[in-house]
């Protein structure tokens, strides 16, 4: 025979609180983390065009070189989305963490002992999944930030180039044989 007792109802409530607030966590952290890979992926894709580019800085015609430089501009503005869409679902996460910790507390001073100790254990993987994600999207946005510095050194060292043979052709126009 069940107890019908409030507080046997409050223990199978806050048990069943703690088990959306699980559900909701487990949603969140899946978007969260499937955002964040693409987010990696988009930034990966844009150091590619940055670096093909700058490989062949000075080979191009000027149609090929606008063809380039759209592509990467359509590569940011995916950079882009795909942040925004990180932080949407950041917040969502955020917030799921935040409940779920909740739960977990509540069920633990109702008594639901183990439906705090699943939900605990669901913060702690949930937490270390986006952590590795994140660390990954980091690496990345930290490889973006070297191909851009390289990017801005070599574009000045061949405008600088192109300077110098643009004034040394003059000088052989002007020489008297």
């Amino acid at each position: 025979v069940e107890e019908l007792s409030h507080e046997a109802l409050i223990r199978r409530t806050s048990s069943l609180v703690t088990d959306s607030a699980n559900t909701y966590l487990s949603q969140t952290t899946l978007a969260l983390v499937e955002a964040l890979a693409q987010y990696t992926t988009a930034v990966h894709a844009l150091i590619a065009l940055q670096k093909r580019y700058l490989t062949s800085l000075g080979k191009l015609t000027a149609e090929e070189e606008d063809a380039i430089w759209q592509v990467i501009i359509a590569q940011r503005v995916e950079v882009s989305d795909r942040l925004d869409g990180c932080k949407r679902f950041e917040s969502n996460w955020r917030n799921a963490v935040s409940l779920c910790e909740l739960a977990a507390e509540t069920a633990h001073k109702a008594g639901a002992h183990e439906a705090s100790v699943t939900a605990q254990t669901n913060l702690q993987v949930a937490q270390s999944q986006v952590e590795e994600v994140w660390q990954l999207s980091l690496v990345a946005e930290r490889k973006l930030v070297e191909t851009k510095a390289e990017e801005i050194q070599r574009i000045a060292e061949f405008a600088a180039a192109m300077e110098k043979r643009t004034e040394d052709t003059p000088k052989a126009y002007l020489r008297e044989d």
